[in-house]
Parts: structure tokens; sequence; C-alpha cells
């Protein structure tokens, strides 16, 4: 089996474009997942913008491993719902246009109860986005948590199309209760994505918080054989949402998961 590729998420930094990627470059990561927002947005990068872009990034000896598309409200809402949805279709292109044929969503739950004959927002817009991903190329992959592995299974397995996947995030699994390595091999058929994500679930004496890739509760060993297992061969992207001065501590989960993988 090839190796993982490892990334890192290059808003996790909280820096400019350039010194967040001068910093990953340093960690040997093969890869970086940007936002799709600011300069970066399918509105604002020209043609003449993203040859710059794969420039910049092919001069720091970086991938794009996937774009992500931040929204402000799921898929699942239906105010303003045709306007994210023309949205997410121009970062799908934008995707195809950068090489990575991949862009991460966090879609909503897809567990949202319906009124009986009304249809579901959420079926509909990815039924829609999926069917774009077909005709352009690329795959939409939706970020888990918000329902165990095996309901989000379930509901993906009702589309027949190759334009949907999962991103995998074990640490928003763990937070709301379900356990990683389940969801994990539930899923193993439409898994895409991997983020590095670690976590300690809250308690009696202690609050939920996101730490470090190895200072949390997920079973990273155990993770990681069973992306071997179920013949996993692409990305792992370390992702840090929180805390000051990240560089060590993104630069220490590397390590961490290249000593595992080793």
């Amino acid at each position: 089996m090839p190796p993982l590729k490892l990334g890192v998420r290059l808003e996790s930094l909280v820096l400019p474009l350039r010194p967040a990627l001068g910093q990953i470059e340093r960690t040997g990561v093969a890869g970086v997942q940007v936002d799709a927002i600011g300069e970066l947005s399918p509105k604002n990068l020209s043609q003449t913008g993203k040859r710059e872009f794969l420039h910049l990034l092919g001069s720091y000896n970086l991938e794009l491993a996937a774009l992500n598309c931040p929204l402000r409200h799921g898929l699942n809402v239906p105010d303003g719902l045709d306007a994210r949805i023309e949205h997410v279709m121009r970062v799908l292109n934008l995707s195809f246009d950068l090489g990575s044929r991949l862009v991460t969503i966090e879609p909503g739950s897809v567990r949202k109860e319906t009124d009986a004959g009304q249809s579901n927002p959420l079926e509909e817009s990815l039924l829609t986005l999926a069917r774009h991903g077909d005709r352009v190329g690329t795959v939409l992959a939706l970020e888990t948590g918000l329902e165990a592995g095996e309901v989000l299974a379930d509901f993906l397995g009702g589309f027949d199309t190759g334009g949907l996947g999962v991103s995998f995030n074990p640490a928003n699994l763990l937070l709301n209760g379900f356990d990683p390595v389940t969801s994990l091999t539930a899923l193993q058929k439409q898994i895409v994505y991997f983020e590095a994500k670690d976590a300690r679930p809250g308690s009696a004496s202690r609050t939920a918080q996101e730490v470090p890739v190895g200072h949390g509760d997920i079973d990273w060993m155990q993770m990681l054989e069973t992306l071997r297992e179920i013949e996993y061969r692409d990305w792992v992207t370390v992702r840090q949402d929180t805390g000051e001065n990240r560089l060590p501590s993104i630069a220490a989960s590397i390590q961490f998961l290249r000593r595992l993988l080793d």
C-alpha cells in the first residue's frame, strides 16, 4: 500500500497566505488544504490568478490537497439556499481548475426530519451538487461530526453518484459522542479525505476541548491501522482550530503522525 500523504490546513496557522505556505513547507508535508474565501474565492480568482496560485504552491513544493468551502448556513437551511448552491458549484469548478478536484464542506445534519410530503432540502441540494460534480469531474466531501458514521453512510448510500464523498474528522465525532473508529469502518467506502484533528470530550471534571494530535482521546494507532485496513490511500491533513502560537503544535502533530506511519 502506498504511504499516506500528509498535509496541513492553511487556516490552522492563522497567517497570511505566503507566510503560512512558507511555514508549512518547513514541516516537510506534501500538501495544503485552503479555504475558498478572500483572494482564493471563485469570484476573486481570475484565470491569471489561478495560474499564479499554482505557481506559488509549486515554489513551496506543495500540492493543493483540497479546497474547503465555508458556509454561514448548512445546505439543510432553506433561506438563501439557491445562492449557497451556486457558490458551492463555483468552488467545485475552481477545485477542478486548480487540480485538487475535491471540495470539503459542512453540509448540516443529515438527520433533520421533514413533514410528510415535503422534500428534504439537504437531499435536493446534494443531488444537484453531485450531478454538477459528475459533470465537471469533482467530488464534494461532507465533513463528519453531526451524526454517527453509520447514519451518514446510510444517507449517502441513497445517492447514485461519484460526486459525493466523506471528509472524515475524528475529533468532531468524538466531541459529539460518536465512536471515531466505528464510524471510520462504517464509512470506509465513502471516505475521500481525512482531517487529523484530536480532542478530549467533556466530563464532570473537564470541559470538552480540541487539543493537538496525539494529546487527546483519539486512538491514533488504531485509527491509522484502520485506514490501512480499508485501503485508504489519500491525504491526512493536520487541522488545528484553537490555541495560540499554533505552529509548534502543528509541527509536533506531523512528527507524531510520521512516527506512527513509519
